[in-house]
């Protein structure tokens, strides 16, 4: 009897954790895995691009978990600058070109993995494809910005978008020797958080040389006579100057091979998975990584949540079930930590925002203090937000903005949030204490000390 064949579209974390998965479970005989990848490298650390451009990683070859040739060590067909172009569903087969020689194959299938991630926001603007423009999100990306970086003379970059990789790509540049000017639409950065807890992140960046300018809407990327980027302009006319110009204005699902086979997509534009992975009404295909939406399980809705945590995760799903196995992915509360300079910044449920737009009523609870005992040395100042539903107490969200140790704090938060738990139970917790940990009562339990009050004054 001949093998089955999986068929990964997509050679990053989701895709190739499922093919790796698949394969601990079944052997060459059994099934046959062809995998392929648009660009050079696979199973790679996307989140870390920006310490590699800053410095703090060695190298780009750091950021790769499992290399290509050890991927074929494993029996995995994987086949590298290789873009699929159409899936045809019905004939359960893929079309696929060598990017380099141009060469177009079909390439038949018994299962189907759909992990194409996600691809920078890039705005229709005159001038977006001025040379030294550069959206990050693969290690391509990352090597053709750090080419940009070596072979140019000015010292001048302008990041649009501050969420978490605009944040994150200010500080590398900053660390690099660049001025940096950040340009954002919103009130404040990291539109992850609410206002007020992205203003602490705001003063932080302007404390270590960013400049960062709110409510600026970009209209044009400004190029000199060799078409390179000069500057970047806004709508209220001014001019930031620039030789480099990172996006960072957010990602997208990267489903148009999707969308143009009729498979089912949310309002995102990500794939709709059940809880085994697999697309919704095919029973052969599953999805995974960056392409997806996920059930955001505060909220009780689907959301794009593009995180390397989940990617690997869906991967190991898929891997199991397309090998033969059971296993199924619950959903998310949307945790995620990122850091400015020493300025730690983390958040996981819903914010404000989120909540209205679930038809909840909550209350919020802000409360200021140090990551270790007052008196120990170094303690640094730590914020910490809490939203609760106002009628029953559920801890629907906490963001937290402080000094080292700070951001980790939001997994005891992240399990409350899973668990289901109130604030009053949160303010239970047996957590750790010592001195050079967390003062005797930890920010947490504090900030839900005072969400309890919150829900009491507020009543029915």
């Amino acid at each position: 009897m001949a093998a089955e064949r999986l068929v990964v579209v997509g050679g990053d974390a989701a895709g190739m954790s499922a093919a790796s998965q698949a394969r601990r479970l079944k052997g060459p005989g059994e099934l046959e895995i062809v995998a392929f990848e648009r660009g050079h490298f696979t199973s790679y650390s996307a989140c870390g691009i920006p310490y590699w451009v800053g410095g703090q990683v060695g190298g780009r070859d750091d950021l790769v978990a499992r290399t290509p040739e050890e991927h074929r060590a494993r029996d995995i067909d994987l086949r590298t600058r290789t873009e699929v172009l159409e899936l045809d569903l019905a004939g359960r087969r893929v079309r696929a070109r060598d990017l380099d020689s141009g060469e177009e194959t079909w390439t038949g299938w018994d299962k189907l993995v759909l992990a194409t991630g996600a691809r920078p926001v890039r705005p229709k603007l005159p001038g977006i494809g001025a040379h030294g423009v550069h959206g990050v999100q693969s290690l391509d990306d990352g090597q053709r910005l750090m080419d940009t970086l070596e072979r140019t003379e000015g010292r001048r970059a302008v990041v649009v978008g501050a969420g978490y990789i605009g944040v994150e790509m200010a500080e590398a540049l900053v660390h690099r020797g660049y001025e940096v000017t950040v340009l954002h639409r919103g009130p404040q950065p990291m539109a992850t958080l609410d206002p007020d807890m992205g203003g602490l992140v705001h003063s932080a960046m302007n404390a270590m040389g960013i400049v960062t300018v709110s409510s600026a809407e970009v209209v044009k990327i400004l190029a000199d006579e060799e078409g390179a980027a000069r500057a970047v302009a806004t709508a209220s006319g001014e001019e930031y100057p620039a030789d480099v110009v990172v996006l960072g204005i957010g990602v997208e699902p990267r489903t148009a091979l999707a969308r143009a086979a009729g498979l089912p997509l949310g309002e995102s534009g990500g794939l709709l998975t059940d809880l085994s992975m697999r697309v919704r009404g095919h029973e052969d295909v599953w999805a995974g990584g960056d392409c997806v939406e996920v059930l955001d399980l505060v909220a009780g809705r689907t959301r794009h949540i593009p995180l390397g945590t989940h990617a690997n995760k869906h991967g190991q799903v898929i891997g199991s079930n397309a090998g033969g196995g059971y296993a199924t992915f619950p959903g998310v509360v949307g945790t995620a930590v990122s850091k400015v300079c020493d300025l730690e910044i983390a958040r996981t449920g819903l914010r404000e925002k989120d909540a209205l737009a679930a038809g909840l009523r909550f209350v919020t609870a802000t409360i200021r203090s140090t990551n270790t005992a007052g008196y120990y040395p170094g303690a640094a100042e730590m914020t910490v937000k809490m939203l609760a539903e106002r009628r029953t107490g559920r801890l629907l969200g906490v963001q937290i903005v402080g000094g080292a140790g700070s951001a980790k704090r939001v997994d005891v938060a992240a399990v409350a949030l899973t668990a289901g738990m109130t604030v009053e139970q949160v303010v239970s917790l047996d957590l750790g204490y010592a001195p050079p940990f967390s003062p005797v009562w930890d920010p947490v339990l504090v900030a839900a000390r005072k969400a309890v009050s919150a829900v009491r004054s507020a009543g029915v």
